[in-house]
């Protein structure tokens, strides 16, 4: 409680106790930190969602839709009809808007443009979004093989990525379906002189490698913005988790109506909704638990069930664990006191904990109903699920059963011992965790799970280095098509199966063959096949998709919701 009550006390001071009198002021209470305000670096959902704010894009998407775009940085839309996209579907043409100026008062060229997707493309750190747009303009998942070394020229990226007169020109290496979609999306543009005089890429041939892979403390973008969009960043409190952003006046589209923009990380869920009740938070992402007490409150109101492109929590086993100094794995061997590093190379220990976990229980009781149940990566809107499509289910006899034949029977004899973590925030991928320790340790009494929440830093550095045994995450789609849970999840190249070090030849030829295939029945029967072999190799564990939920005070308005976001667009709101 005393923890509680200093944080509002702080926020009241920041408030400068005048809340009446900030109509043009939002205070934000979200769950999660800020990674990096390098848009190359962040991949997060949490960052992503407030980039979006300061960075423009070429396009964006039309109100909450998914699929219906609109001009930003683009004065128009490419399609075949307007003759911006070529009849072979590969050469898309971007007519620059003139005029936008970037939060510095310079004014936006096509070689910003150029610049910023070039670097997207070319920076291509571990963990990051890069793949997103490499996938289809290079026709790669990664600049660099298995062994760390880069395997794209530059001429062919430079080649892809043109300026021709006030256009940008694009061509990809193959048709690609979600295209514009992606670029929507994450086709983030940055003044280039400002990010060559920080220390950032040159734009050159001669230097570009020196920047491929970046540490995230290397970036000289870590702190430093320059973007087009509606706001921009005034302050980065990394220790008090605190970002403030103030509106950009000279905004091509008109001055934003929101001026001071707070946005604060707060992972105790009682404290964000006493915030949210007593107003020192307009904005909050409170814990579906807490909507029974708020759904009367006539200060209060609620946006639930939200809908979403979502899979969350779904939980991971590693097959090769790093074990260097790792207190995660016990002892570091199968004698009942740790697990080894191969330990999840086992099938049928696998499958044991996919049986393990009580689905049902986890939808009705934890989630209240708040999602529906999963049983692969991608929700039943991107792919046409019929009783074909395998699915686990709670079954403690099974459990057991593969749980017996594990390592030729020496886990049922010696017992285990290992850490399932997840991140703080995370509440719904915490008691997802609970639910499945608890009820791997009824089976066999030499079954020992601890459970730990890290910082969500610490949690990505954790995942990147395969330190985790087993571990709890989400999805959170980039655009909204099955490829964009099929790859990340299942692709020996998409982030989590390397996460995993999972690898499926024959799963990753469906997926290359699903991706640019046109006819929908015809992709949905080759996802049909990537689901089955994936539901054999037992490499995840699919809880629910979740909807959405966001508390806000009655006075603010203008609130519009899209799942693509991640997070919450500002521009369009406003306070009474």
């Amino acid at each position: 409680m005393k923890k509680i009550l200093f944080l509002l006390m702080g926020v009241s001071l920041f408030l400068g106790c005048a809340k009446q009198e900030l109509t043009d002021t939002l205070i934000v209470a979200h769950k999660g930190e800020m990674e990096s305000m390098d848009p190359v670096y962040s991949y997060d959902g949490v960052t992503q969602g407030m980039l979006i704010n300061i960075y423009d894009t070429l396009l964006k998407f039309k109100g909450s839709s998914l699929t219906e775009l609109e001009p930003s940085l683009s004065t128009q839309v490419p399609s075949k009809e307007n003759g911006l996209i070529s009849a072979d579907g590969r050469t898309y043409t971007f007519p620059i808007r003139k005029g936008v100026k970037f939060h510095d008062g310079t004014e936006l060229t096509p070689e910003d443009v150029r610049y910023s997707l070039l670097r997207f493309l070319l920076s291509d750190v571990s963990g990051g979004p890069s793949s997103l747009l490499l996938e289809p303009i290079l026709g790669v998942s990664s600049t660099r093989n298995d062994k760390g070394e880069i395997v794209v020229s530059f001429k062919d990226a430079a080649d892809a990525v043109r300026v021709e007169g006030d256009n940008i020109v694009i061509t990809l290496k193959r048709p690609f379906a979600p295209f514009l979609y992606i670029l929507a999306r994450w086709g983030y543009v940055v003044k280039k002189d400002f990010a060559v005089q920080k220390g950032a890429w040159d734009g050159t041939e001669a230097t570009w490698k020196k920047f491929n892979n970046f540490a995230k403390g290397d970036s000289p973008l870590f702190q430093a913005t320059n973007g087009t969009g509606p706001f921009k960043l005034a302050r980065w409190d990394i220790a008090a988790k605190r970002l403030t952003l103030v509106a950009h006046e000279d905004y091509f589209a008109g001055a934003p109506k929101l001026k001071t923009i707070l946005m604060m990380t707060v992972d105790e869920p009682s404290t964000v909704r006493l915030m949210l009740e007593s107003g020192d938070a307009d904005v909050a992402e409170i814990s579906p638990k807490f909507t029974a007490q708020l759904k009367d409150n006539s200060q209060v109101t609620l946006y639930d069930n939200l809908p979403r492109l979502r899979t969350d929590p779904v939980i991971f086993f590693t097959l090769n664990i790093n074990m260097q100094a790792n207190p995660d794995v016990g002892s570091g061997k199968l004698d009942g006191q740790g697990i080894p590093a191969d330990f999840f190379t086992d099938k049928d220990l696998r499958k044991g904990f996919e049986y393990a976990f009580d689905y049902e229980a986890f939808l009705k009781e934890s989630m209240d109903g708040r999602a529906e149940m999963a049983i692969g990566p991608a929700p039943k809107g991107l792919v046409k699920q019929d009783d074909s499509f395998k699915r686990y289910h709670f079954d403690l006899a099974k459990a057991e059963e593969h749980f017996k034949k594990a390592w030729g029977g020496q886990v049922w004899e010696k017992g285990f011992k290992f850490t399932i973590t997840y991140n703080t925030s995370g509440e719904m991928r915490q008691i997802a965790s609970e639910i499945l320790k608890r009820n791997v340790e009824k089976i066999n009494p030499k079954f020992q799970i601890d459970l730990r929440g890290v910082t969500w830093p610490s949690f990505l550095e954790k995942t990147t280095h395969r330190q985790m045994p087993m571990w709890a995450r989400g999805w959170v789609a980039d655009y909204a098509d099955a490829h964009n849970f099929y790859f990340p999840f299942l692709h020996s190249q998409g982030r989590y199966a390397i996460s995993q070090g999972y690898k499926n030849p024959a799963v990753d030829k469906l997926i290359e063959q699903a991706v640019t295939e046109t006819n929908q029945a015809k992709r949905n029967a080759l996802y049909k096949q990537v689901h089955n072999l994936m539901h054999d190799d037992a490499m995840q564990i699919y809880t629910v998709h979740p909807t959405g939920l966001w508390a806000m005070r009655s006075n603010v308005k203008g609130f519009v919701d899209n799942p693509v976001y991640m997070g919450i667009y500002f521009y369009p709101m406003y306070k009474e």
